[in-house]
């Protein structure tokens, strides 16, 4: 078990990636144990890893409804938890998905166009009256892309759960002296 050091109580969530052994079963046992002790889920994505023995999740905890640490204790119990991590959050890479149908009719079609274009996004699908857009990057990008389409109209949308791995270190390994 890897965890961070606290970074204060002002943070309201917190990242943990759990490696799991990729069995039928494990999600419901991970998610079982979240409903069991009320603890909520802010968001959760699971995928298998490199390694098809293995599948990682990505859950961000709400903190205020348990503590971190009784969340990892209890995780750690599992027996198909393999690993658990917690990311802060400039301490990882996070991505999540967004797909969203926007209106936009002809008098405003350019202009939300001209926004998925500046937010790097794609369009799926184009309507009539409207357009089916995908746009992938950190939570905060996201939450500023979709307040921006809200003017405009939002008539769906659907987010996927964060995935997160930490950041590679920068630094220069040290230069070791060669054998003799």
């Amino acid at each position: 078990m890897n965890v961070a050091p606290d970074r204060g109580a002002s943070a309201k969530h917190h990242i943990l990636t759990v490696l799991v052994e990729n069995k039928p079963g494990v999600l419901t046992r991970v998610a079982g144990l979240f409903a069991r002790r009320g603890f909520n889920i802010y968001s959760l994505a699971v995928a298998p890893t490199e390694d098809d023995r293995f599948s990682r999740i990505t859950i961000v905890v709400d903190v205020e409804s348990a503590p971190l640490e009784q969340i990892i204790k209890q995780l750690d119990k599992l027996i198909n938890v393999v690993k658990i991590d917690e990311l802060a959050p400039g301490e990882a890479v996070e991505r999540e998905l967004l797909l969203a149908t926007v209106a936009a009719p002809p008098e405003v079609r350019g202009q939300v166009i001209e926004l998925v274009g500046v937010f790097e996004g794609r369009i799926l699908s184009v309507g009539w009256r409207e357009l089916t857009v995908s746009l992938e990057g950190s939570p905060s990008k996201l939450d500023d892309f979709e307040e921006l389409i809200g003017n405009y109209g939002i008539v769906a949308l659907q987010r996927t759960g964060r995935v997160a791995l930490p950041k590679l270190e920068r630094r220069t390994p040290d230069i070791e002296d060669p054998p003799a």
